[in-house]
């Protein structure tokens, strides 16, 4: 039996630390383990963590080890190696996934109820990989998938129609990489269809600056590692999103990285798509309507992923 409040995050760089900071902010959970290769960092992670509690609400933080896994309802898996700059998603999967075939076999010894996060990357590979080597059922293993791809495009229609971000309705699908889409057919703020927003507000070239502004949220993790080394914050918010959803059973549909099982005609793979998620992790993976470019571009996506999860002789 899991303990609903009691969570993990593996691996503690960067997004791992960040994600740990998020999710005590959250209120949700009694207990946080913490658990790296380096020992020490996920020691003093604790013991920064911990000194704010202070300020938010009780709860346990502490380095841990795997048997720590026992009863958690939800394990975050940030382990890997960093992506650098001029470096793709892609380029990163031997790495990580040498990474997975040593981390999941150790979680599922010590626990095979809980919701695995997958954040580490290229996500939607290692979200298959993850459900290949644990044999978890496939609702169980769900990849943060394009929901921060999605957040930034939201921010940057945001801004560009000078409007809520909470207002606007759009989202990639996709990889969460260079082959992710927009799907600008079905976008709009609050029920009025996009290009009649745009509109409204003085904007009429559509197809230029929606190009302008995909190619800004595809391209925005390359320039944010250019500028400070790593992205970590916006992840943390998305995971901490994910996580309230999971806790608190709210059924909200997320774009998150999912097996299709036949969906959008993939067979054996996981792609960021719309799902409903809740308690029991992707309750329902959704097939959206799609405009002909879109489909192609979305397929043409899952050509990418195909080629790299076929070389991994798994």
């Amino acid at each position: 039996m899991v303990n609903i409040q009691k969570a993990a995050v593996i691996g503690c760089g960067f997004v791992g630390s960040s994600i740990a900071f998020a999710l005590t902010q959250t209120g949700v959970f009694s207990e946080l383990a913490l658990i790296d290769v380096n020992r020490e960092k996920a020691e003093g992670e604790a013991m920064d963590l911990s000194h704010g509690l202070p300020f938010a609400r009780p709860m346990k933080i502490f380095a841990g080890d795997y048997p720590d896994l026992r009863e958690c309802a939800l394990i975050v898996i940030t382990a890997g190696a960093n992506q650098k700059p001029e470096e793709t998603r892609l380029d990163l999967v031997h790495k990580n996934v040498a990474i997975l075939k040593s981390v999941i076999p150790q979680i599922v010894r010590y626990n095979r109820e809980a919701i695995l996060l997958i954040v580490s990357n290229p996500v939607d590979i290692l979200t298959w990989v993850a459900q290949k080597l644990s044999g978890l059922p496939a609702r169980q293993v769900i990849g943060s998938g394009t929901v921060l791809d999605t957040a930034r495009l939201k921010y940057l229609l945001s801004q560009h129609l000078n409007v809520d971000a909470r207002s606007v309705h759009a989202v990639i699908v996709g990889e969460h990489g260079d082959s992710e889409l927009a799907v600008w057919s079905g976008a709009n703020v609050s029920g009025v269809d996009l290009d009649h927003f745009c509109e409204l507000c003085g904007h009429t070239a559509h197809r230029e600056n929606m190009e302008r502004i995909y190619r800004d949220v595809r391209d925005s993790a390359y320039e944010i590692i250019e500028k400070k080394g790593a992205t970590y914050y916006g992840i943390a918010a998305a995971v901490k999103r994910l996580a309230l959803c999971i806790v608190r059973d709210e059924h909200s549909v997320l774009p998150v990285s999912a097996q299709l099982g036949g969906l959008y005609g993939v067979e054996d793979l996981c792609m960021s798509v719309p799902a409903v998620v809740g308690r029991s992790g992707v309750e329902r993976v959704l097939e959206i309507e799609l405009s002909p470019e879109e489909s192609r571009a979305f397929h043409a996506s899952a050509v990418t992923l195909r080629q790299v999860a076929d070389q991994l002789g798994l």
